[in-house]
C-alpha cells in the first residue's frame, strides 16, 4: 500500500508566503520525523489522490501569495535557460540525461538520507547531465520549490520543475521560482487545460515536458508537441503507471513507434541498467529522465558513467 508523506514538523515549516513563492531554501523537512497519517484507499487511484491534495495546496498558496504578487516577482527572476535545446541536441553520451533531484516517493519512501539538493546537482552537472529535474511536490515526494531554487543557483544547466501542475497559478509560480521548464501530465489534464497551460508556459519562455503513459493520451497529445511554438515542448513517455506506480520500460519502446519526431522524445522512470538505456536508445529515444537509480548511488559520477558513457569503438 502506498502512503503519502505527511507535512514536516511545524518548527521546520517556512512561512506561508515563502512556501507559496518558494523563495528561500529551508533546511528543515526531515522525512524520518514525519508521521504518515493518510492512507490511500482502494476507492481512488494514487494519481486521483495526489491531484485532490494538489488542488487544496494551490488554494492555500493563492490565499498566502496572490497571483498579482507572483507576476510582479517575475521581473526579478533569472533569465530562462533553454531546456528544449539541452534535450534535443545530439547526445554526447549514449543518450541525453535529465538527472533528477528526488528525496522520496510514495512507493520507495526516503530514497537518499543525506539529501542536499545543491551538491547533488553539482555532481550531476560534473558527470555530464544535459539538464536537471527537481521534484517540488511536498506531500508525496518530499520536494520543495526551495530545492529547485537551490539547484538553479548551484549549476548552469536548465532546470525542470517536476510536479503535478494543474493550474495557471503554478506556471506563474514556476517562472518566479526560476524554473526553465515544467512537467504537464496529460493523464490529469483535459485537452483544454493542457492547451491553456502550454500557451501560458510558452508566453513565459518555459519549455513544457508533456507526459503520457497510455496510448490513448499519446494519440491525443502528440500533435500538440511543437504547439504553440516549435522548440517549446517535448513529449515524455512515463514508464510508471501513476495509478499504480508500477514501472515497465517496455511502455516507451512500444509507444515510441507512434512518435514521428523522436528528437523531442523523453523516456521517464524505471531506468536502472545500461541494458535499459541501450534498449531505449535503440527505440529512437533521444533523452531519458532518471532519478531513483542515481539518487541511490554511492558515487553519482561512477553510476552516470556506468549507465551512459559512449560505446567504445
Amino acid at each position: 500500500m502506498l502512503l503519502p508523506l505527511a507535512g514536516c514538523v511545524a518548527a521546520c515549516e517556512p512561512s506561508a508566503r515563502r512556501q507559496a513563492a518558494g523563495i528561500r531554501l529551508s533546511k528543515g523537512f526531515d522525512i524520518a520525523s514525519q508521521a504518515v497519517n493518510v492512507i490511500l484507499t482502494v476507492s481512488k487511484n494514487i494519481l486521483d489522490r495526489i491531484v485532490e491534495t494538489k488542488r487544496k495546496e494551490i488554494a492555500a498558496a493563492k490565499r498566502a501569495l496572490p497571483l498579482e504578487q507572483i507576476k510582479a516577482d517575475i521581473s526579478a527572476a533569472p533569465r530562462v535557460r533553454n531546456f528544449f535545446t539541452a534535450c534535443t541536441r545530439r547526445p554526447e553520451k549514449l543518450i541525453n540525461v535529465i538527472a533528477e533531484v528526488k528525496k522520496a516517493s510514495p512507493s520507495a519512501g526516503l530514497i537518499r538520507p543525506d539529501f542536499d539538493p545543491a551538491p547533488i546537482a553539482r555532481e550531476y552537472a560534473g558527470a555530464g547531465a544535459a539538464a536537471i529535474s527537481v521534484l517540488t511536490d511536498r506531500e508525496y515526494f518530499g520536494g520543495s520549490l526551495e530545492y529547485l531554487q537551490a539547484v538553479r543557483d548551484a549549476v548552469n544547466l536548465p532546470v525542470l520543475r517536476k510536479d503535478f501542475i494543474i493550474d495557471p497559478y503554478q506556471v506563474w509560480q514556476s517562472r518566479a521560482a526560476g524554473a526553465d521548464a515544467i512537467l504537464l501530465i496529460a493523464e490529469c489534464l483535459t485537452p483544454g487545460e493542457l492547451t491553456d497551460l502550454m500557451i501560458l508556459a510558452a508566453s513565459l519562455k518555459l519549455t513544457c515536458l508533456v507526459e503520457v503513459h497510455g496510448m490513448g493520451n499519446l494519440m491525443r497529445v502528440r500533435s500538440m508537441i511543437g504547439f504553440p511554438h516549435a522548440a517549446y515542448s517535448l513529449l515524455g513517455i512515463n514508464n510508471r503507471d501513476l495509478t499504480t506506480f508500477k514501472t515497465d520500460i517496455a511502455t516507451t519502446v512500444r509507444l515510441a513507434e507512434l512518435v514521428p519526431n523522436k528528437s523531442a522524445l523523453v523516456s521517464e522512470s524505471g531506468i536502472k541498467t545500461r541494458s535499459d538505456v541501450k534498449r531505449l536508445a535503440g527505440a529512437g529515444v533521444n533523452t531519458v529522465l532518471i532519478g531513483e537509480t542515481l539518487m541511490r548511488a554511492e558515487n553519482i559520477k561512477d553510476k552516470m558513467d556506468e549507465l551512459f558513457a559512449p560505446e567504445k569503438l
